[in-house]
């Protein structure tokens, strides 16, 4: 990773980082096992995929 100074967003900017960073948080509610995937079109989240895996027990 690179170190990069960050310039200040706008606030619409802003609103829509945490708007991101709340789904994310949801789809991860909860998840055991499983695989969070984003989709990232032109510095937006425009898709997230939520895998799950159920583990069985043997018997």
């Amino acid at each position: 990773m690179t170190n990069q100074e960050s310039a200040p967003i706008s606030p619409e900017a802003a609103r829509i980082l945490e708007e991101s960073i709340s789904s994310v948080r949801e789809a991860l509610t909860g998840l055991k096992y499983g695989n969070v995937s984003l989709t990232v079109h032109e510095g937006r989240v425009v898709q997230i995929d939520v895998t799950e895996k159920k583990r069985l027990k043997p018997n």
